[in-house]
């Protein structure tokens, strides 16, 4: 009788260890979840997390809290979510200075076997941007102000890397001014301290609408229908092309069903009507896609900016 009680309760204890377990991977999320913007607060890429994080806390039924991580062009932030616990509750957002960090710096983890990609968000293109009072008005002369001026047109970056930063050197050789984050270097463009800065269209379009600022043209192939009146700087400069992209990652070790999860939220979200014409009222493009995407996009980048750094001997 004692044994059949024992092997009773051996029995009930195993059953509870595997209902528990059971309502353990069904109760993900159970608890707020971190979004890290390795960038400072009202960049682009800031401005995309928070309207995502809104949605994606009712989709997961909890918290998704934006922390702001800036430094080294993004790669402080990014190396805290790489590093964290992967059990779905860190994730990153990231940027184009993603990739092109690569090219740059010696980073402490692999940008592409140690992550799971999430899902791609949007692309954007970067808006030539200028002082108002500034000697130039329009990309012409923007280029002949530069050919008759050499090194005199100091351009602010989100720091050396970053995809701002990269964009300008693909255009121009200029003197840079790499800052913390871009949200700095516009400030000093407002203030007249520098006289260029390539940044994306969702910070910029609110400066350049209140004429803090002026908008000389957008890197994109096409115009930008949030800001129409802006040219390309291809129809001045023949076959130039530069956008920036946001999107999600995750630290290596992932569970496969949450960061499916994830994908699925994501792309859901894109797809409502008031997050997409939110998205492009700032410049940004909506994409979505799979995980497998942003795994080539990731990769194709990479070598994109490492061609990119070279050609223009950029140095730390």
């Amino acid at each position: 009788m004692k044994i059949r009680s024992l092997s009773t309760a051996v029995f009930v204890l195993l059953l509870s260890f595997v209902a528990g377990g059971v309502r353990a991977q069904q109760a993900y999320p159970y608890k707020p979840i971190r979004l890290i913007v390795p960038f400072p607060g009202g960049g682009q890429t800031d401005v995309v997390a928070r309207a995502l994080s809104l949605k994606l806390s009712e989709a997961f039924g909890q918290m998704v809290v934006v922390d702001n991580r800036p430094g080294a062009a993004g790669s402080i932030g990014v190396e805290i979510g790489v590093r964290s616990t992967p059990d779905g509750y860190t994730m990153v957002m990231i940027s184009t200075s993603y990739t092109g960090n690569v090219a740059l710096y010696k980073q402490s983890y692999d940008p592409v076997n140690d992550i799971v990609p999430i899902a791609m968000i949007g692309e954007i293109g970067n808006m030539v941007t200028v002082n108002p009072s500034g000697p130039f008005n329009s990309v012409s002369g923007l280029i002949a102000y530069a050919k008759s001026n050499p090194r005199k047109i100091n351009f602010a970056s989100g720091g050396i890397g970053s995809g701002n930063h990269l964009a300008t050197e693909h255009f121009s050789q200029m003197t840079h001014v790499p800052y913390k984050g871009s949200t700095a270097g516009v400030t000093d463009l407002m203030s007249g301290q520098i006289q260029l800065i390539f940044s994306g269209l969702t910070g910029m379009i609110p400066h350049h609408k209140a004429k803090r600022v002026r908008g000389i043209a957008v890197t994109s192939e096409k115009r930008n229908p949030a800001v129409p009146d802006l040219p390309t700087v291809g129809e001045t400069v023949p076959g130039y092309e530069s956008v920036s992209w946001a999107a999600i990652i995750g630290p290596k070790g992932v569970p496969a069903n949450i960061s499916a999860r994830w994908n699925r939220e994501v792309n859901q979200i894109l797809k409502m009507p008031d997050v997409k014409a939110r998205m492009e009222a700032s410049g940004l493009e909506v994409v979505g896609g799979t995980q497998a995407h942003l795994r080539k996009v990731i990769i194709d980048d990479i070598a994109k900016w490492k061609k990119v750094v070279k050609a223009a001997n950029i140095k730390l």
